[in-house]
């Protein structure tokens, strides 16, 4: 007999556990379907602004993540061509409801973080869903071991391959040209480096170099793959030299070359950047009846905002509350969950479709060759690329 639920969320990444934990603090219990037999970290960082910390307090834990990782107080953009700082953006600014608030957050330590939270046996271990369908108001799930399971509501966080994505018709995610490496340098006797992001952009790449605490420091790379890069694909230690050679070129500093080459990066070497058709959210269902999607599986996007891992907090707080309300008032119905995931879905397209576009355009300008796009970056729009940055992370989810 196939095992009932209320509600499922595949995938325990930053939108499934922060989805999970929103309903459990509106007294919604869930159960998450995680593929692999452990929490993944992959990506070792990521970039938190100050809407994900709105979300994150939201959630209860954001003086959690605070104690442990520093406090941004500016953001430098060295043009790869010169060396030179083509732009200082302070951060210590106000945005439209408080002071803004970023810092670089180990990935690992976030997901534990919200996985404490919640209580034992919400996340469940090497479950895959392979299929769907559909079986009146329920949704059925055959799973990777061959055991099936019902459930009023699914979520799907799930990633960019998402299937519950592909299940409710939305198009695969596109190539964007690009891809990325990164890796994490510890330092146990401190980095000395200044609580600041440091940016490298131009000639092809868009490099970043970013404390995440006074003994650790995250660092990523993208550029456009082409043949003359020969065989820096094959191992770890051929992509670091070929970054090295690549950073060593443009004249970066030798602090920042230093954290990459005591760096550990992942088995992965490298991952092809793609992101969902802003024209695919516009026209596409993110929900119908009880199943939607959230984080990844929603709005797959370039990383130049920095602002993947910060949606998908927000996705989460966003979700638990219009399901969490839905409960609340008895309202957990087919009817009312439909009209519950419809609310989300409403909520969540224009800001991803914002947060797409942006990254798109603001990692073209960044990388691109074109003589004249290359002038006016190196000109003047280096300082207006650093303030959308900022720009479009002073936004408010709401509490739960």
């Amino acid at each position: 007999m196939a095992v009932v639920e209320d509600i499922v969320i595949a995938g325990a990444g930053l939108a499934g556990l922060a989805t999970a934990l929103g309903l459990h603090r509106k007294g919604v219990r869930s159960l998450v379907l995680e593929s692999s037999p452990t929490l993944r970290a992959s990506g070792f960082a990521f970039t938190t602004w100050t809407n994900a910390f709105r979300a994150l307090d939201a959630l209860g834990v954001g003086d959690k993540i605070r104690e442990h990782h520093l406090l941004y107080e500016r953001m430098v953009t060295f043009s790869a061509a010169t060396g030179e700082a083509a732009a200082k953006v302070s951060l210590k600014m106000q945005g439209k409801s408080g002071p803004h608030e970023i810092r670089c957050v180990k990935r690992d330590f976030l997901l534990q973080t919200l996985e404490n939270e919640l209580p034992k046996g919400t996340i469940r271990y090497s479950s895959k869903i392979v299929a769907i369908e559909e079986e009146g108001h329920v949704t059925v799930l055959h799973l990777a071991d061959g055991s099936t399971m019902k459930t009023k509501v699914l979520i799907g966080c799930d990633g960019v391959n998402s299937v519950v994505a592909k299940w409710l018709g939305l198009p695969k995610p596109i190539l964007s040209g690009r891809s990325a490496t990164r890796g994490l340098a510890e330092y146990p006797a401190g980095h000395g480096l200044g609580p600041e992001i440091l940016q490298f952009i131009g000639q092809g790449f868009r490099s970043g170099v970013l404390p995440c605490s006074d003994t650790s420091v995250y660092w990523n790379y993208t550029w456009y793959p082409s043949p003359a890069d020969g065989d820096a694909e094959e191992s770890v230690a051929k992509m670091r030299s070929f970054v090295l050679a690549k950073l060593r070129a443009a004249k970066i500093p030798a602090a920042a070359l230093g954290v990459i080459e005591r760096s550990e990066m992942s088995e992965v070497v490298s991952s092809p950047l793609r992101f969902r058709s802003p024209l695919a959210l516009v026209r596409g269902s993110i929900s119908r009846g009880g199943v939607c999607v959230a984080g990844d599986a929603l709005h797959p996007m370039t990383p130049e905002l920095g602002q993947g891992g910060c949606a998908a907090l927000e996705d989460g707080v966003v979700l638990a509350r219009c399901l969490g309300d839905a409960f609340a008032a008895g309202d957990g119905g087919h009817e009312g969950v439909a009209a519950a995931l419809g609310r989300y879905a409403e909520a969540r397209r224009w800001r991803s479709v914002q947060l797409i576009t942006a990254a798109y355009v603001v990692g073209f300008i960044q990388q691109s060759n074109n003589v004249v796009v290359k002038f006016l970056r190196d000109t003047f729009l280096s300082p207006l690329l650093a303030k959308t940055l900022v720009a479009m992370a002073d936004y408010d989810c709401g509490p739960l």
